[in-house]
């Protein structure tokens, strides 16, 4: 199964900290949580102007890094194909969630793929995410998600439905 994440993270020397993940499975599934043990303080003036703002209010979504682990233990089926763009860091703060990389679920890759690595490979260009929704986890998953379709020639709904981009049925040029 294809899961496709996004993460937005505080970063500072020798840390990574979670704010936010986002979640989409090839069934159209959605997973989304903010860490509420992430030190916000600490946010440099980047993620103070374009990620901060756009975390949600609604108390729900707001979890410990406990409660998302065991969240995404329940939410990934199966063996998981982790795909998510320029994906490093968030590989990093997706993994820590479980401890080592060796605490990793059982079945679950200790690597994912990266569409721009795809994309600078066949020097392709890709439609931008909307100004409005772009470090909004969730939104950025979606659109890891059309990305990964648009580059392998498919095409659905939800994803156009959710971030506005990759409006066609067939590859733009």
């Amino acid at each position: 199964m294809l899961y496709f994440f996004d993460t937005e993270f505080i970063e500072y020397p020798g840390h990574l900290d979670l704010i936010s993940i986002g979640v989409v499975c090839e069934d159209d599934r959605a997973y989304y949580a903010i860490s509420k043990d992430c030190d916000l303080s600490k946010a440099n003036e980047w993620v103070r102007t374009h990620v901060l703002p756009k975390l949600p209010t609604d108390a729900s979504l707001w979890k410990s890094r406990e409660q998302i682990k065991q969240d995404l233990l329940a939410f990934v089926k199966g063996m998981p194909e982790w795909w998510a763009c320029y994906a490093d860091y968030d590989w990093v703060c997706l993994c820590w969630l479980f401890g080592a990389m060796m605490d990793l679920p059982k079945g679950w890759p200790m690597y994912c793929r990266d569409v721009q690595q795809v994309v600078d490979r066949i020097e392709v260009g890709l439609p931008q995410m909307p100004p409005s929704v772009e470090h909004d986890a969730l939104m950025d998953a979606w659109w890891t998600r059309g990305a990964y379709e648009y580059l392998h020639g498919q095409w659905s709904q939800s994803v156009y439905e959710h971030t506005g981009c990759f409006p066609y049925p067939q590859r733009l040029e």
